[in-house]
């Protein structure tokens, strides 16, 4: 049901999730949801990138990641580096399921991209994840040189759990003195671990993503962690101190649990003194990155955020 005076699901998106129904759903076990979203079908987009396929060192093993160039047509130099962290509830999604993703990143934010194919719960609960991404942040800034980059102009981004990855990223770099973030773009992020927000009942049942789903993933990642008082490189939002953080755009969707708990952290960003630009797709859901380019809502959503990392990045 939509609350009121909230948009319905967009006309068109409503169509295509009539025609394609997915939800993240955990009933088979994490390998029949895993299954479920790399056979999601993807239409090719910026397939003349040049593209390339490491491993990297990390806490826990060899770290796959992909790395996106744009093309230099402009002749500007050295591009600035994205950092991106794919969604999947910190248990799903891989290099592939998110390739289409980071090349509108790279694209988009006219920015050498580096996807990170972090370690999956349930197999590798929390810190895994989190360790991998921040070594591999680390990596590209000391490697930025070798792929033809500055690492003077890195941005943490990220979708779902990928976008909450990209803010812990960006406390620790704070935190540990770098290296330095100069932008974080959060998509639709878990940052506060508070299902009491108000958008948690709402769109309890929503498509794509609903509560049943955010408490299994919760359970899979940080099921040994006290709920009631997650640390904040699990909940960045419970961070004691949001001062010194990069300015941050986040976006979240009106028909997502997760709406108010994105809004919520860029509510107490901007209270610490920290620029943030909140948008809120009133008519979309969760994920509605993959159905930029199909979905005209979706597209500009998709266009604006990146826009928005574009243009802290080119200063």
């Amino acid at each position: 049901m939509t609350a009121p005076g909230k948009p319905p699901i967009d006309d068109i998106l409503q169509k295509v999730l009539d025609a394609v129904p997915f939800r993240l759903t955990v009933a088979d076990g994490v390998d029949a949801a895993r299954r479920a979203l790399r056979e999601l079908p993807r239409r090719p987009l910026h397939s003349d990138l040049r593209v390339q396929d490491r491993h990297i060192d990390g806490p826990g093993g060899p770290i796959p990641v992909r790395v996106y160039w744009p093309d230099d047509d402009a002749g500007h130099g050295r591009h600035p580096v994205t950092m991106f962290f794919h969604g999947g509830g910190f248990a799903l999604g891989d290099l592939d399921t998110h390739d289409v993703t980071a090349r509108q990143h790279a694209v988009g934010a006219d920015s050498v991209v580096v996807s990170v194919d972090y370690r999956l719960a349930p197999e590798h609960p929390y810190p895994a994840a989190v360790e991998d991404c921040w070594a591999a942040t680390c990596w590209a800034a000391d490697h930025a040189g070798e792929l033809g980059a500055d690492g003077s102009r890195l941005a943490v981004a990220g979708d779902s759990a990928g976008g909450t990855l990209a803010a812990v990223v960006a406390q620790r770099s704070r935190d540990r003195g770098g290296p330095a973030v100069a932008f974080q773009l959060l998509w639709y992020p878990s940052t506060m671990w508070d299902t009491s927000l108000p958008s948690f009942t709402e769109n309890a049942d929503a498509p794509v993503l609903d509560h049943a789903a955010i408490a299994a993933f919760t359970q899979w990642y940080a099921g040994h962690v006290d709920q009631s008082d997650p640390p904040a490189d699990v909940a960045p939002g419970r961070a004691t101190d949001l001062t010194g953080l990069p300015p941050a755009y986040v976006a979240v969707a009106g028909h997502d649990p997760l709406r108010d708990d994105g809004a919520r952290y860029a509510e107490l960003l901007a209270a610490a003194g920290v620029p943030v630009q909140l948008h809120n797709a009133d008519s979309l859901v969760h994920g509605y990155l993959g159905y930029a380019g199909v979905v005209p809502a979706a597209t500009e959503a998709t266009e604006l955020g990146l826009s928005a990392l574009r243009t802290a990045l080119h200063r």
